[in-house]
């Protein structure tokens, strides 16, 4: 049971940092990377499978 609890803190830091490190990148940098601004919440979920 807390490796569960630990596993999804960690899952849920994971999602939190990438979430807003995408964020902070401007229109210009998401284009480049081929990310929309509305498909940042999908890229950070992708990131904790």
């Amino acid at each position: 049971m807390i490796d569960n609890v630990v596993r999804k803190f960690n899952n849920w830091k994971r999602f939190r940092q990438t979430y807003g490190e995408l964020s902070n990148l401007t229109n210009r940098e998401l284009d480049d990377l081929g990310i929309a601004r509305s498909d940042i919440a999908r890229y950070a979920r992708q990131s904790v499978k």
